[in-house]
């Protein structure tokens, strides 16, 4: 378009004054400038400037809008991983061991203990025969401790586990297993699993120690250690009455044991072995431990205590 004062720019075109209330134009104030008089050439730029300013402005909020929810989905996702550890407060639990990896060393070291414990410690026996009745029965099983097997730890009345001195066993006396089943149970018994059967091991009770008298019998026939006489009621019922069919009178020697079966009757003990080179005396270096307790069969489980007759002050203050 084209005015007197020269081309004009549609945007530069002047501003008509607003319409008052009652539709004449509005004067405008005193002191103040009409855009409409306003050199084009200075507004011109204002206008442009303002234009370009206006179209920024409305292009801002809508790239902002358009940009906003990538920018929060990006911060919401970086804030969720950076609170996922945090919100579970620990690290993740490691993988628990296959108990079937562990069984084997569970197996491992439970044969180490019970071969340690059986070497130094305790040992299970099994009783073969009859000598010892009634106090042990064939088949049971009695708990024996192997640190008892010194001479000042090993007393009268004491019930002992000692291996054969030489002789003693007879062969018809211990039947022992072969085969697969003998070999099982040899393996069972070296790691402690299952009790000695007493291939080459006896038990019997302790009489006298080293320096002891032991005599039978005295004129109301009981035996005497020592010049006292032993009252033994763990006797077999039958024996009661006699305590040995043979008659003895032997002195021990130091660092041997006298030792006699509670059921006399039968028993193969010292008194039968006396023509040996032994004489019937068993060393203390044979001894493997004093049996203390009985475990099996559980209705005759029960503590093996010494005798009271052992304990007689008489018998106790006198010095081999």
């Amino acid at each position: 378009m084209t005015t007197e004062d020269g081309p004009r720019s549609s945007a530069a075109l002047p501003v008509p004054p607003a319409a008052g209330p009652s539709g004449p134009p509005l004067e405008t104030q005193p002191g103040t400038t009409d855009p409409a008089k306003t050199d084009p050439a200075k507004t011109e730029p204002v206008s442009r400037v303002t234009d370009e300013q206006a179209g920024r402005g409305e292009e801002r909020p809508a790239r902002d809008a358009a940009e906003q929810p990538t920018r929060e989905s990006a911060a919401s996702a970086g804030a969720g991983s950076a609170r996922r550890p945090t919100a579970s407060g620990r690290k993740p639990a490691p993988k628990k061991k296959s108990f079937m990896r562990e069984l084997p060393g569970i197996v491992i070291t439970a044969l180490v203990i019970s071969v340690l414990i059986k070497t130094f410690l305790v040992q299970a026996f099994y009783i073969p025969s009859g000598s010892m009745e009634n106090t042990l029965l064939v088949n049971d099983r009695v708990l024996v401790n192997k640190l008892a097997d010194k001479p000042d730890e090993i007393h009268r009345g004491d019930i002992v586990v000692f291996r054969d001195p030489g002789g003693w066993l007879g062969s018809g006396e211990v039947q022992q297993r072969g085969g697969l089943v003998g070999a099982i149970r040899k393996g069972l018994v070296f790691v402690g699993l299952a009790p000695a059967v007493g291939e080459e091991d006896l038990i019997k009770r302790v009489i006298g120690v080293g320096g002891d008298r032991v005599r039978c019998c005295d004129g109301t026939g009981h035996i005497t250690v020592n010049g006292v006489r032993l009252n033994e009621p763990y006797l077999y019922p039958s024996d009661r009455s006699q305590p040995s069919a043979e008659p003895f009178d032997v002195t021990v020697p130091p660092g041997k044991l006298w030792v006699m079966g509670d059921h006399r009757s039968v028993s193969q003990d010292s008194r039968e072995h006396q023509q040996q080179p032994g004489k019937g005396f068993v060393p203390v270096s044979d001894v493997v431990g004093r049996a203390f307790t009985i475990v099996w069969p559980i209705d005759r489980a029960r503590i093996l205590h010494r005798p009271d007759t052992f304990k007689q002050p008489k018998l106790e203050s006198s010095t081999p």
